[in-house]
């Protein structure tokens, strides 16, 4: 996996608190820490020559690149939670069979939208883990979903309880023991786009392009005890190259989700 050259810069307005904070992000992610000084990202780009910057502004933090900027959102997690709460089926959970209580693995979690729902049905009770192996959508990610003022205290409950972990799925998947989680799930980048979305588009740019491996189908399906489930364009012949058979998804829906029962199921 190729990584960006980043840097880490302020907003136009360099308070020393907004410095403060972008030197602290700068050690952590371990990547230059750039002045802003008036300048615009894309002269801080050149004279650096960076190909993303993150940006620590009074409102947020965010990376960008020349795709866009990506920021941590709840997106459409917060609209799926509340259709479940109305009675409509939300088809990942219905093909993960999550129930309350359950451990999940998310073992690419990118923006985090369906590690947050996951996590709101586990409940308090549940445990919900998002690999990232993009050190940067980690940090993002993890600092938004630790942060972000969300208003429904049950959603931001769901939030907060996400971990985010920087790792590469398949170290991690090695490392665990058998029967460690109820359910893991995969939602690699999809061979082919299915919408233009700016935020997708960004991420592309910063996450792993890989496709999985029939391997760490294998690993997951130790790990699991319910059941993995990976989530793929209708139009895809990913699950049928990772050996999957049974298929969920609404007739007309862009997305289905491959799944295998797990050890203990």
């Amino acid at each position: 996996m190729r990584s960006l050259k980043l840097a880490v810069t302020t907003s136009r307005s360099q308070t020393s608190n907004l410095v403060c904070q972008a030197r602290q992000i700068a050690w952590e992610l371990k990547v230059p820490y750039i002045g802003r000084d008036g300048r615009s990202l894309e002269a801080i780009a050149t004279a650096h020559k960076v190909e993303g910057i993150i940006v620590v502004s009074p409102q947020r933090v965010s990376c960008v690149t020349r795709a866009g900027e990506f920021f941590y959102h709840p997106s459409l997690a917060r609209m799926r939670i509340k259709e479940i709460n109305n009675g409509k089926t939300d088809q990942m959970i219905e093909a993960m069979s999550i129930s309350p209580g359950n451990t999940v693995l998310d073992c690419t979690m990118g923006l985090g939208t369906d590690a947050v729902v996951a996590s709101y049905v586990t409940g308090a009770g549940g445990r919900l883990v998002g690999l990232e192996s993009s050190a940067v959508i980690a940090f993002l990610v993890g600092r938004g979903l630790a942060t972000y003022p969300e208003p429904d205290r049950d959603i931001a409950a769901a939030l907060r309880r996400v971990q985010v972990l920087q790792a590469d799925h398949r170290e991690y998947l090695r490392m665990l023991a058998p029967g460690s989680f109820d359910i893991v799930y995969f939602d690699p980048m999809f061979r082919l786009p299915r919408r233009k979305s700016p935020a997708i588009n960004v991420m592309r740019t910063l996450a792993d392009p890989d496709s999985l491996e029939r391997e760490t189908i294998h690993l997951a399906l130790k790990v699991a005890v319910k059941r993995v489930v990976v989530k793929e364009g209708r139009d895809s012949s990913e699950l049928r190259r990772l050996g999957f058979k049974n298929i969920y998804g609404g007739r007309y829906a862009p997305v289905v989700y491959g799944v295998m029962d797990g050890q203990g199921a």
